[in-house]
């Protein structure tokens, strides 16, 4: 099953940082918040990624363009430009990075990779947010319903728009504003989709936390898997730096082992 990343917003909370470099390419542990999230689909074994780019995408191009000669050593012949090199790659992850545009939407810009995405069920998440929510289970919940998507619903306080859930555990009814002091559940990404979910997206300026969700709750095809673990999105330099402590203390999220 592919992953597809939202990776192409302008990060504006977090400007501090995402005025040389895109949000999801900001550092956690000396690595990319994104490379982060990778490796938690790597551990559940998905490897295969859709990076959907757009605000200085160049930079998540380069990123993994050079990734092998930054992460391994080698011996180069520079005349005939033949490399030796000289440990194993590490991850054996595909990855494509599609340049999606600098001012399309979320939802317009899982419609521009379409075309990669569209044969089966395939992962979607956001690209500044790490979790050790069970991937591996969230996918079998979504194969064992009717939902044309499945979110992953997270506990977390404060300025985020909670959910409506069904009694039976499995569907979202709606969406609401959330108080300071509301301790509901929201939708923390790590969806599942089905291919028919391209058929709500209208073009590039659809937010796809918007009218296409709002549709599929109507039709009833919109289910939540509830995670009770670590979660956690990184919106302002105050995320990143509590990220930054956790990575040297307790990073709740770093599911797989080093090699």
């Amino acid at each position: 099953m592919k992953v597809a990343i939202l990776a192409g917003g302008f990060g504006t909370r977090l400007s501090e940082e995402t005025s040389i470099r895109p949000k999801p390419m900001v550092e956690i542990g000396g690595k990319p918040i994104l490379w982060h999230i990778m490796k938690m689909y790597a551990h559940h074994g998905f490897r295969e990624f859709i990076i959907l780019g757009g605000y200085k995408v160049e930079y998540i191009k380069k990123y993994f363009i050079n990734y092998r000669g930054d992460c391994t050593d080698y011996t180069i012949d520079l005349g005939t430009g033949d490399i030796e090199w000289l440990q194993p790659t590490h991850e054996d992850w595909r990855v494509t990075v599609l340049d999606t545009g600098s001012d399309v939407m979320t939802g317009g810009r899982l419609k521009r990779a379409m075309r990669y995405l569209c044969d089966a069920p395939f992962c979607l998440t956001y690209g500044d947010g790490v979790s050790n929510v069970d991937v591996a289970a969230l996918v079998r919940q979504h194969q064992e319903s009717d939902s044309w998507c499945t979110l992953t619903a997270v506990v977390q306080p404060g300025r985020y728009g909670a959910l409506r859930v069904s009694r039976d555990g499995r569907h979202v009814n709606g969406f609401r504003e959330k108080g300071a002091t509301d301790g509901g559940l929201i939708n923390g990404g790590f969806f599942v989709c089905n291919p028919e979910v391209f058929e709500l997206i209208e073009g590039d300026q659809t937010v796809w936390e918007n009218d296409p969700m709002e549709r599929m709750v109507e039709m009833g095809k919109l289910g939540y898997y509830h995670h009770q673990g670590f979660w956690q999105s990184m919106d302002s330099l105050r995320d990143k730096m509590l990220l930054e402590e956790l990575w040297t203390t307790d990073p709740a999220w770093k599911v797989w082992k080093d090699k």
